[in-house]
């Protein structure tokens, strides 16, 4: 049986956008719509589900980007490079 070994830490957005071959901005609504199910959306630890709160006035939105999910999403396996 072979066994995929995962990369520790976050997709970058960039690097998820291209295998979309969509715009980061893309990525990041997708994230925090709910529709793109590859990772999760926090702000000073609360998680943000809606698109309204993406307020760069309300401080920085952290993203986390699974590098399993991607790859069930999409077949793109990342090998934690940029």
């Amino acid at each position: 049986m072979n066994v995929i070994k995962f990369p520790q830490g976050s997709v970058p957005v960039s690097v998820a956008a291209k295998v979309f071959g969509k715009d980061p901005s893309w990525v990041r609504a997708g994230i925090i719509s709910g529709w793109l199910p590859i990772g999760k959306a926090t702000r000073n630890g609360q998680l943000i589900t809606s698109i309204d709160d993406m307020d760069s006035k309300q401080g920085r939105i952290n993203f986390y980007i699974s590098p399993k999910r991607l790859w069930e999403e999409t077949g793109y396996l990342w090998d934690g490079t940029r």
